[in-house]
């Protein structure tokens, strides 16, 4: 079978150099680029996410990112989104929101808010177990292994269409990762989670069409 074809998405967020070599290592040919004919032609694309939700949101604005998403999608084409990846993926969040405010717009693909972990040790930083639902694409091999998390906001239900896989930080039960047709995320970070993380991204890639 021949390489995938993967984009990462570039538009300014932190280290996605990691991302890169994580994907080339389970065998994706991989370009780190926002242009707009390499995102729409690739296999598949990885929307990257560090820091805070309003300034990926901006990033990703900067690169006409949430155009490119919608396209993909729209086509059948997957899309694959890490960390704050994976939040501005919902209408909103709660982060850095004052009273009387709706908080910051995300890409509202999934209908739903991202808010503030309940929990004694904020941000949730280490491994953590998962649980994925049967017949997850994403976690097929790897359902009882330890994912590596680094976040401070969490989504804590998502739309009935979308297949979550769940985890705990505290108080707070929160969506770990999602599987919706082409669109897939994870709150943790594969390319930091050794070799689980390394199969869940051949997971994916084995989805790739």
């Amino acid at each position: 079978m021949n390489a995938r074809r993967v984009v990462v998405l570039e538009y300014g967020s932190g280290n996605v150099r990691s991302a890169v070599r994580a994907l080339e290592r389970v065998g994706a040919e991989v370009e780190l680029t926002a242009d707009v004919t390499a995102v729409a032609e690739a296999d598949g694309l990885v929307v990257p996410g560090v820091g805070a939700f309003a300034a990926v949101m901006d990033g990703l604005r900067s690169v006409g990112a949430p155009r490119m998403i919608d396209r993909r999608l729209a086509g059948g084409r997957p899309v694959l989104g890490i960390c704050v990846g994976l939040q501005v993926l919902f209408t909103s969040s709660a982060e850095h929101r004052t009273e009387g405010e709706d908080g910051s717009a995300g890409l509202d693909e999934w209908s739903g808010v991202v808010e503030r972990l309940e929990a004694p040790v904020v941000p949730h930083m280490g491994w953590s177990t998962v649980e994925p639902p049967a017949g997850s694409a994403l976690f097929a091999g790897i359902e009882d292994e330890r994912f590596y998390f680094v976040h401070s906001y969490a989504a804590r239900s998502a739309p009935d269409f979308v297949s979550v896989t769940w985890s705990q930080h505290g108080h707070t039960r929160f969506v770990a990762a999602a599987e919706n047709g082409p669109l897939c995320a994870t709150q943790f970070h594969p390319e930091k989670s050794g070799d689980a993380g390394a199969e869940l991204l051949r997971n994916w890639l084995g989805t790739l069409s």
